[in-house]
């Protein structure tokens, strides 16, 4: 059985999905799973429906963000990977007392390459009394210029995720003042298809769940200098010292999850940010974007 997958970027946050082809988990379920290249917010999607692929790994708020748009949408997530939120605050000085509401008096740098972590940040801060719009925020620099900002002493904080987080602590150039994931659940990255894809075709579906779940627990048994070994050809110019410990903060972090399933609240609370920074007109509809029947029979087995 073969599947077309589409690669949502080149992250050290999917290690799982890498881990996956690296230790044989799909080929051990007789499954041929082919990893292309995502062609893109929005073209991924219909790509997707139009049938020129099987499956995408996103964020769950792509799927949200499209039954938002196309009411009926047939986007469907049905095994989560990514089920906390990977990003950091790094502060340019040590700060074991930071609070989220320090950033009110402080120049700091959110991400720019991609929307969710500043969505569910900028609830966080309306939770903890404070206006995003009155930051003193740059918005629009990669996280590799915002490092050399922090380094040069531009800017006190900047919001980040693996390998800069590594690198900026490594080196000394930053410290960890916030991690993300200490909200609990959020929905990060799923395995998304289509509705009449999973009603009609399920038994590929189903042995890649399988594979994702033996790939989840392989994960959690074995040390992050491990899992350094088997995904460093994914990560070619990337020091193994410093894959090591972004995996080692991953996993301390509780990034990803120990089976497919995904959580409603984890869900609800990937939404409850969209909707209240005006991503989404309302918050979107757990059984319409999310079905895990597949991953509970998997779990169950």
């Amino acid at each position: 059985m073969r599947l077309r997958l589409y690669e949502n970027y080149r992250f050290v946050l999917y290690a799982p999905f890498y881990a996956a082809h690296a230790i044989g988990a799909y080929a051990a379920e007789g499954l041929a799973v082919e990893m292309l290249p995502s062609p893109g917010v929005g073209k991924a999607e219909q790509a997707l429906i139009d049938g020129d692929v099987d499956v995408l790994w996103a964020g769950p708020m792509r799927v949200a963000k499209h039954h938002d748009a196309h009411p009926g949408s047939p986007l469907i997530c049905f095994a989560e990977v990514v089920g906390r939120d990977p990003f950091s605050i790094v502060g340019r000085l040590p700060n074991p007392g930071f609070h989220l509401a320090d950033l009110a008096r402080l120049r700091f740098a959110s991400v720019s390459e991609v929307p969710t972590p500043w969505l569910c940040l900028q609830q966080d801060l309306r939770e903890a009394g404070i206006d995003p719009s009155r930051l003193d925020r740059v918005s629009d620099r990669a996280m590799a210029e915002n490092l050399e900002a922090l380094r040069s002493g531009s800017l006190d904080a900047i919001q980040t995720f693996e390998p800069v987080t590594e690198q900026a602590l490594s080196t000394g150039a930053g410290h960890l003042w916030h991690a993300a994931s200490t909200r609990g659940r959020t929905s990060y990255t799923a395995l998304v298809t289509t509705r009449e894809r999973l009603q009609c075709d399920p038994e590929p579906l189903r042995r890649m769940v399988r594979a994702i779940y033996r790939t989840q627990q392989w994960l959690h048994a074995h040390t992050a200098a491990e899992l350094a070994a088997v995904i460093a050809g994914y990560f070619p110019t990337l020091g193994r010292d410093v894959l090591t410990g972004a995996l080692s903060r991953y996993r301390a972090q509780e990034i990803w999850d120990r089976d497919p399933g995904l959580p409603e609240n984890g869900f609800a609370r990937l939404c409850h940010a969209l909707a209240s920074s005006g991503f989404i007109a309302r918050p979107a509809s757990y059984l319409e974007c999310v079905d895990n029947r597949l991953a509970r029979q998997i779990i169950a087995e």
